[in-house]
């Protein structure tokens, strides 16, 4: 899809659908202001069907008597005072389906007149541009008939005044949601294909484009001393791959890490089947990792960002660690494994561990870590845990710009007793079944010293079971667009 920002107004285009985002109950008025001769019969017609500019509502209208503009279409955007670039984001993500039907193959949007125009111009252009091209996305890398997208010219109509901004913010939009969509592919993708191998393959990628790429393998990460994350790795005939990534700006520098499980059976601690069928999904941190860096060098943000991934399957070979082991982390603490279906935590204690000695500061974990987080948030939220009130805060505030949920939780200090073994310095799980999520984040917490450090647990929203407007069913690329608006800031 080509989308470009245009010095133009809609009477001017030549377009097979030119669309009007107008508001809820004043969508008549909207649009008499604009040219009520021209819109009368679009208005009759509208007003006949109950069309009502209600949030995601559409209205199509050919206007077969008309040169240059041959379709109008009227998108939803439900109360103006509600209007804000999570709505556009959504709006534009449904307009994308609502035109394939039409069969456009070049759209123009009108960004000049009410309700859109009250918005800034970068947040309106950035919310507008990831609503076509994350609604547009679609894995169809293994379907013999291919749905045809016959939507390939877009142009955003903006003021002379608004024309620069417009264009830069056309540019974020679309490198946050490429970003977004190559993490997206990755989740997609079978899990045969995606061994921490591939993963590493794809990493050397990202070389050609300013990041700075090492790879590991079982020795030198034996070497490191991280045997936590290896006990995982014991069951499976595919090598572990420990993934660092550098991308050099500025005299800040964090660490973003991704759990890497490229497939989950729960090790002898076995899944059922029926939960074992999307565990592809459980490398989705990574993917995030990944996708950030896919874009940082064009991106520019003023801080050094270090990307780390310490990939693994988790399989029940005759190898696999036995519920009972006791391993011991990079950190030196060692750690009792009761149950090896709680594994995230052990690949990611020598990950946190390791991120401590590059001694950043702030340290940001993102993992498909507990079935506990859903059951307190439900699938669309993110837990975030957090040591320091700050990066919450500022977390919060990018997650919120980016339209990707995260609510704050406890790192509740009495719990902590619950995750200290009998016969090590910890045990992979707690000793009751209840806050699950908290204190496996206590666990984490164990390894990152005093650096300010944010746990992110996406196990809900990494991977759609239904299609959204935004997000496709499987693989969401989430936290991709939250963390790029973070590191965008400093």
């Amino acid at each position: 899809m080509l989308l470009k920002a245009k010095p133009t107004t809609w009477q001017k285009v030549d377009s097979d659908t030119v669309v009007f985002f107008v508001s809820e109950t004043a969508w008549k008025k909207e649009l008499g202001e604009l040219d009520r001769a021209f819109f009368s019969q679009v208005i009759l017609h509208a007003e006949a069907q109950g069309f009502t500019g209600g949030l995601g509502k559409f209205f199509s209208y050919p206007m077969v008597d008309k040169t240059r503009v041959r379709r109008v279409l009227l998108a939803g955007t439900g109360k103006s005072a509600d209007l804000n670039i999570y709505r556009i984001r959504k709006v534009a993500a449904l307009l994308v389906k609502q035109v394939r039907g039409l069969g456009s193959v070049n759209l123009a949007l009108s960004l000049t007149s009410e309700p859109v125009s009250m918005l800034k111009t970068a947040e309106l252009v950035v919310g507008m541009t990831e609503g076509l091209f994350l609604g547009s996305y679609r894995f169809q890398k293994y379907q013999a008939h291919r749905k045809d997208e016959k939507l390939v010219e877009v142009w955003l109509l903006v003021s002379a005044a608004r024309l620069e901004v417009a264009a830069q913010a056309i540019e974020q939009g679309k490198l946050f949601s490429q970003a977004t969509n190559y993490a997206r592919d990755l989740i997609n993708e079978p899990p045969s294909l995606t061994t921490p191998t591939y993963l590493a393959n794809e990493a050397k990628k990202l070389a050609k484009k300013g990041i700075e790429v090492e790879i590991l393998d079982k020795k030198q990460i034996e070497k490191l001393g991280m045997h936590s994350y290896l006990s995982v790795s014991r069951g499976s005939e595919e090598a572990p791959k420990f993934i660092k990534l550098i991308y050099k700006a500025g005299r800040q520098r964090v660490v973003i890490a991704g759990k890497a499980i490229t497939f989950d059976t729960g090790g002898l601690s076995l899944k059922d089947s029926k939960n074992m069928e999307t565990m592809k999904l459980d490398m989705a941190g990574a993917a995030a990792v990944l996708g950030i860096f896919s874009v940082l060098a064009a991106l520019k943000p003023n801080v050094t960002v270090v990307g780390l991934i310490a990939a693994t399957e988790n399989m029940p070979g005759s190898k696999a660690t036995k519920p009972g082991d006791i391993v011991k982390a990079l950190n030196g603490k060692t750690i009792e494994v009761l149950n090896t279906d709680a594994e995230g935590r052990l690949t990611l204690a020598d990950v946190l561990s390791y991120a401590v000695t590059l001694k950043p500061e702030a340290i940001i974990d993102l993992a498909t870590l507990t079935g506990a987080c859903m059951v307190a948030l439900g699938e669309e939220i993110a837990g975030m845990w957090s040591n320091n009130s700050q990066l919450t805060a500022n977390l919060q505030k990018n997650a919120e710009a980016a339209g990707e949920k995260v609510w704050p939780m406890p790192l509740e200090e009495e719990y902590r007793d619950l995750v200290k073994s009998d016969v090590a310095d910890l045990r992979n799980i707690a000793k009751n079944r209840y806050g699950g999520a908290v204190t496996a984040a206590l666990f984490l917490e164990e390894f990152v010293a005093k650096i300010a450090w944010a746990h992110l647990d996406i196990a809900g929203p990494a991977f759609e079971e239904k299609e959204t407007p935004v997000n496709p069913k499987g693989g969401v690329g989430f936290g991709v667009r939250m963390l790029l608006n973070w590191l965008k800031s400093f």
